[in-house]
């Protein structure tokens, strides 16, 4: 039996006018149903996260919003967020949404690093080379350096328990892109690249993402059980 995914995608106060949301989460979920799953897109952000249902896999692909702030609906997006994490259950988060959720103050902490106001840039869009990190990890094993058309998300704030996969170098410095994080018995993976479609005209791009989708189920699966 297929695996079930919803990929909730940016729309009203969780879209921006930089992000095209539709687009990029059409081609997740393109990614996602050629690895073996079943996937809905859905555009109820706080309705969705409110209550995720019962699905094995959770992708978050939406913006900011900003300060467009409604009480009822950040604490019910808030309680269940934490509940479907807080019961183990894999999240994976694409590109932007590393700034989103200003009413979760835990968001950090699950996705295992921020994109932080006044310090996290990224130099202008166009050809990106991307640096395998791990190639001994099953999302990345066999993966090598690869170019893609995209946004190289730079000096991102990443925690410690983060494990890098994959980064970019600026100026000799190197910045994570990709990374895998647990919140609890909760296993994330985060994915900064992602801004357009044309990203994902790259196959590496869509091997690793379909890999750490694979992952992120198989891990839940293996996880031992109360």
């Amino acid at each position: 039996m297929s695996s079930r995914a919803v990929v909730v995608s940016g729309s009203g106060r969780y879209a921006d006018p930089w992000h095209p949301f539709p687009e990029t989460s059409a081609r997740i979920a393109s990614v996602l149903h050629g690895v073996g799953f079943e996937v809905e897109v859905d555009e109820n952000v706080d309705a969705r996260l409110a209550s995720p249902g019962d699905v094995e896999l959770l992708v978050l692909n939406v913006g900011n919003p900003g300060d467009s702030r409604d009480e009822a609906a950040d604490a019910a997006t808030r309680a269940g967020l934490l509940e479907y994490v807080s019961a183990g259950r894999p999240l994976l988060v694409s590109h932007v949404s590393s700034t989103s959720l200003p009413a979760v103050p835990e968001w950090e902490s699950v996705l295992g690093g921020l994109w932080v106001r006044g310090t996290t840039y990224h130099p202008p869009y166009g050809n990106a080379h991307v640096e395998i990190v791990d190639d001994g990890h099953p999302i990345t094993a066999g993966l090598t350096d690869f170019e893609l058309h995209d946004e190289l998300y730079t000096q991102l704030r990443v925690g410690a328990g983060a494990h890098v996969l994959a980064q970019h170098r600026l100026d000799g410095t190197a910045h994570p892109l990709v990374w895998t994080h647990r919140f609890g018995d909760a296993p994330v993976v985060y994915d900064a690249l992602g801004h357009d479609a044309a990203s994902y005209d790259s196959p590496e791009h869509r091997e690793l993402l379909g890999r750490a989708a694979m992952w992120l189920v198989r891990v839940t699966d293996a996880a031992p059980r109360a």
